[in-house]
C-alpha cells in the first residue's frame, strides 16, 4: 500500500498526500484525517484557491459496504466537528469497473501464460473476494465476474469469498470439477497482499492435493497496477470536481483504506 501510494504521489507532484487506514493499522482515520486538515490550512498542495481548506477523501476499497458506508463517514463527521473551518469531501469506493476489469484480465492471462496458454474453454475461474455482510458489495463480485465471463473466452467463472459470505473457495472448485474443467485459475479479487492472500495459497495447496487430476494456478492480485492508478485519477477528478460524492457530502488528500487482517 505505502508503495503503491509513493508511485501515486509520483503523478500528483503539485498535491499533499497522506494515507490513513481503518482499523488494525497506523495511521488510523482520525489521526490521518487531522493530518490532512493540518496540511491544508498550512496550504501544502492544496491544489484549491488561497484561503480554501479542503481535504478529499478517498476510499482505496474496491466495493461499498460497512467501512465504507459507515466507518469512514463517522470519522469524516467528527473531523468536520474537530475541523469547521476545513471543507471535507468523500469520494467514491473503487466500485465495479472498466479499469479494474482490465486489471484483473492481466492477472488472469499471466496465470494463463503459467499454465502455458491451455484452452480457456476448459479453464475454469475462480473470483475469490473478501466477504462482506452487506448483498450489494457482494453483489458487486458477482457483476464482476459476469464482465470476467462476457468479456473473455472461459466458460466458467465461479464467485468465492474467503469469508462472512457464501459460497467459499471449495465450494466453487468443487462445482468447476464436476462440470469437468480441466484447469482451474484461482483469481485474487484483492489489491494488496496480506494474512488473507497467504490463506488462499495454503488453500490452493490443499485443492491440489484433494484434486490431482485437475491443474490449479493462482493469478496474482491487482497490486500497484497502471489501471488501478489510472481509477484512483478518476475519482480524485470527480472528488475534486463534486461530480461523484457519496452521501454523506453535500486541498490536502486523504487515501482511507483497509488493512488485511482477520478478526
Amino acid at each position: 500500500m505505502e508503495a503503491f501510494t509513493e508511485a501515486w504521489r509520483m503523478r500528483h507532484p503539485e498535491v499533499e498526500i497522506q494515507v490513513c487506514w481503518i482499523e488494525h493499522a497506523p495511521v488510523l482515520l482520525d489521526a490521518g484525517l487531522d493530518r490532512a486538515a493540518t496540511a491544508a490550512g498550512s496550504g501544502i498542495g492544496s491544489g484549491t484557491a488561497s484561503g480554501d481548506r479542503r481535504v478529499l477523501v478517498l476510499p482505496l476499497i474496491l466495493n461499498a459496504a460497512g467501512h465504507v458506508k459507515g466507518d469512514i463517514p463517522q470519522a469524516i463527521a467528527a473531523a468536520r466537528r474537530r475541523h469547521p473551518e476545513v471543507e471535507f469531501r468523500y469520494g467514491h469506493a473503487l466500485g465495479t469497473s472498466d479499469q479494474l476489469l482490465r486489471a484483473l484480465r492481466h492477472r488472469l492471462h499471466q496465470a494463463m501464460a503459467e499454465l502455458d496458454m491451455p484452452d480457456p474453454r476448459t479453464t475454469g475461474v475462480v473470483l475469490l473476494a473478501r466477504g462482506a455482510s452487506d448483498i450489494e458489495s457482494t453483489g458487486e463480485v458477482a457483476k464482476m465476474a459476469h464482465w470476467l465471463y462476457e468479456t473473455t473466452d472461459h466458460e466458467r467463472v465461479e464467485i468465492a469469498f474467503t469469508g462472512i459470505s457464501f459460497p467459499r473457495l471449495e465450494q466453487a472448485v468443487q462445482r468447476l470439477d464436476l462440470l469437468g474443467a480441466s484447469q482451474i485459475i484461482v483469481l485474487p479479487y484483492y489489491l494488496f497482499t496480506g494474512r488473507l492472500i497467504q490463506r488462499i495459497s495454503r488453500q490452493v495447496g490443499r485443492l491440489r492435493q484433494q484434486y490431482p487430476t485437475r491443474v490449479f494456478a493462482q493469478a496474482g492480485y491487482i497490486g500497484p497496477h497502471e489501471q488501478l492508478m489510472d481509477l484512483l485519477d478518476l475519482r480524485l477528478t470527480q472528488c475534486r470536481d463534486g461530480t461523484a460524492l457519496l452521501p454523506c457530502d453535500g486541498c490536502a488528500y486523504a487515501l482511507a483504506a483497509h488493512h488485511d487482517h482477520e478478526h
